[in-house]
C-alpha cells in the first residue's frame, strides 16, 4: 500500500508541476493520464460460494514532446503499481512498471514523414516480488528493482505521422540486462551469467505506437517494441505489447481496460500475459 500512497503522491505533484508551466512554452507539449481503479468482492453465507477479494491499480501515463522547426523529441513514461489480497492470504502484487522511452528525431530530406533518430529506453520495476514459497526455502523471490532493467540505445530512422502515429527502426542496437539483486544473478536470471549483474546484447530494435478514437469516448493505445540479439539466437525475437483503453464516463470516473503480452526466453520460454478491467477514478493533466 506504501508503494501506491508513494504513485499516488507523485501524481500530484506531476499535475500541480504541468500546471505551472506558461503559455511561452508552446514548442512544449505536455499532457498525461492518472487512473486509480479498485475491485472488491465479499461473500457472507453464500451458498453458491466465493472469495473474498480486493485488488488496488494505480497508473500514470505521461507524454512530455518537444517540436521545433526540422527536430522532435518525444518521451514517454509510465509507472504503474498494483496489489491483490485473497480472504486471509498477503497482499500480492499484480503490477509494477517503470517504462520510460525517449526518442529525438531530425527531419530527413529524402521523405515527408522520415526523421533520422536516436532512442533510449529504460524498463524496470519498483519493488521486491515474492513469489510462491519454495519447498525448501523461505521464499522464492522473482524480481526486485532493477532486477531486472532493460536498457536500450541506439540511432535508427523513425516515420513519423504524428504524435500518435510512428515507428522507430534501430538496426545497430545495444542493449543493456541488468540483474542488481545479488541472489537473482547468482542464479543466472533473466540471461546473465551466474554472478554477474549485466549482461550486454547488440541487435535490432522496433518500437510501433499507435493512438486513436475506436469510436466517441473510446480511446486506444497500442505500444509495440520488438527486439533481435544479433549475439545470440537471433530467430528469437523478444516481444512486448501492450494495449490499453480508455472509456470516460464524466471528468473523474472512467472504465479502463489494459492488455500486455510479453515474450522473453531468457525470462521464461512461455509468453506471459497480464489483463485488466475496472472502473475507477480518472484524472487529466
Amino acid at each position: 500500500m506504501k508503494k501506491l500512497i508513494l504513485l499516488v503522491a507523485v501524481a500530484i505533484w506531476t499535475i500541480g508541476f504541468s500546471q505551472e508551466q506558461t503559455k511561452a512554452e508552446s514548442k512544449w507539449k505536455k499532457g498525461g493520464v492518472f487512473s486509480a481503479i479498485a475491485n472488491q468482492s465479499t461473500f457472507n453465507n453464500w451458498i453458491a460460494g466465493g472469495v473474498n477479494n480486493l485488488a488496488v491499480n494505480a497508473n500514470i501515463n505521461y507524454d512530455f514532446n518537444y517540436k521545433k522547426e526540422d527536430f522532435s523529441w518525444d518521451n514517454k513514461l509510465i509507472l504503474a503499481y498494483g496489489v491483490t489480497k485473497i480472504e486471509d492470504a498477503d497482499l500480492v502484487k499484480s503490477d509494477d512498471r517503470i517504462d520510460f522511452n525517449s526518442v529525438f528525431g531530425k527531419k530527413a530530406k529524402w521523405g515527408e514523414n522520415w526523421y533520422y533518430s536516436g532512442f533510449l529506453s529504460l524498463k524496470t520495476q519498483m519493488t521486491t516480488d515474492l513469489g510462491t514459497p519454495a519447498p525448501k526455502a523461505p521464499f522464492a523471490r522473482t524480481t526486485s528493482f532493477f532486477s531486472p532493467a532493460f536498457l536500450e540505445i541506439g540511432p535508427g530512422i523513425m516515420w513519423k505521422k504524428s504524435d500518435n502515429l510512428n515507428i522507430n527502426i534501430a538496426p545497430a542496437t545495444a542493449r543493456f540486462v541488468f540483474v542488481m539483486d545479488q541472489q537473482l544473478a547468482d542464479l543466472g536470471a533473466f540471461g546473465v551469467k551466474n554472478g554477474e549483474n549485466m549482461r550486454f546484447e547488440f541487435g535490432a530494435s522496433l518500437r510501433a505506437y499507435y493512438k486513436f478514437d475506436l469510436m466517441k469516448n473510446v480511446t486506444l493505445e497500442n505500444i509495440l517494441n520488438l527486439y533481435s540479439n544479433y549475439l545470440d539466437k537471433p530467430q528469437n525475437v523478444d516481444v512486448n505489447y501492450l494495449l490499453n483503453i480508455n472509456m470516460p464516463i464524466n471528468k473523474w470516473l472512467s472504465a479502463n481496460a489494459s492488455f500486455q503480452a510479453v515474450y522473453d526466453d531468457n525470462a521464461l520460454k512461455a509468453w506471459q500475459t497480464r489483463q485488466l478491467f475496472g472502473l475507477g477514478f480518472n484524472a487529466t493533466f
